[in-house]
């Protein structure tokens, strides 16, 4: 499958006392990735809200194989993945924009809810939109 690619660069609020990249900033780089995506599928998160949908995080795995550090220039890579009835997932991998060396890999599960929080089936334009992405 293909991947949706967009750069980001490390701030210095993103960083530790040990001057690299804090763990739990990678999950904001995801979700940097993953709001890029559906931006650009022209499904911004504002209209899946604005719908009746919300999707929160219910599972999160992250693999950590090289510091990133500030200023650094990152590419943040993500592909929807699997869908299931109330599920979808997005595919992350983290390199650095110069040289492509791996800095993270990992996904992000969510699950469909409505206004009241109540798992309801995936939207149709969801499953439309990961029925077209590219593979």
């Amino acid at each position: 499958m293909v991947w949706h690619r967009c750069e980001l660069r490390t701030l210095y609020v993103d960083t530790d006392r040990s001057q690299v990249v804090y763990h739990a900033n990678y999950l904001r780089y995801f979700e940097f990735g993953r709001t890029s995506l559906m931006r650009d599928a022209n499904y911004p998160y504002k209209q899946i809200e604005d719908s009746g949908y919300v999707y929160p995080i219910i599972k999160t795995e992250l693999n950590y194989h090289s510091p990133l550090y500030y200023d650094d220039l990152m590419m943040i890579h993500t592909r929807p993945a699997m869908m299931e009835l109330v599920k979808v997932q997005f595919d992350y991998l983290i390199t650095r924009a110069d040289n492509g060396e791996i800095v993270c890999t990992g996904f992000t599960r969510h699950c469909a809810v409505n206004g009241n929080g109540l798992p309801v089936e995936i939207d149709a334009r969801t499953i439309a939109l990961w029925q077209q992405f590219p593979r």
